[in-house]
């Protein structure tokens, strides 16, 4: 894919409001176009990734497992983003995701975007600030599912 094509689509993401067109040219640098097909998992929890992902079509259904099965989360859908816990040096999958339709997608390479916020520490803290906001939705969702589920004891 141009190089141009790239850049205006990371710019459209609503994740990069904010973002200088600088910063979203070097994030757009580490970028790639990724398809999933239906069931296909996308990100094993308890699994490191290796991408941050950021939806441009499709549904993906975010999954903790328990011993009674797989309980989601959330459903995601374009202009959402997956797979925060890459951007940890040591990021584990906190869930699974799992395409429900055919997935289109930006694949951001974990390992270049954090030298990137090591040589761009504003870069850096814009992205912090944006994937802290997801770890919050992501809590507040595993929150309700938990919420919702009868803990009633005889």
């Amino acid at each position: 894919m141009k190089t141009s094509s790239l850049f205006q689509k990371v710019r459209k993401q609503p994740f990069f409001e904010g973002f200088s067109a600088g910063q979203i040219k070097k994030a757009a640098a580490t970028a790639s176009e990724v398809r999933f097909a239906p069931e296909e998992i996308m990100v094993r929890e308890g699994v490191r990734s290796d991408y941050f992902y950021l939806l441009l079509a499709g549904k993906v259904a975010l999954e903790v497992y328990t011993p009674y099965g797989a309980v989601t989360v959330q459903s995601l859908g374009p202009g959402d983003e997956l797979g925060w816990s890459s951007m940890r040096v040591a990021g584990e999958a906190q869930f699974h995701a799992r395409a429900l339709t055919p997935v289109e997608a930006l694949a951001f390479l974990s390992s270049r975007m954090l030298q990137l916020c090591d040589e761009d520490p504003a870069l850096g803290y814009a992205l912090m600030r944006g994937l802290l906001g997801i770890a919050q939705e992501r809590l507040h969702a595993l929150r309700a599912q938990f919420l919702a589920v009868d803990v009633s004891v005889a």
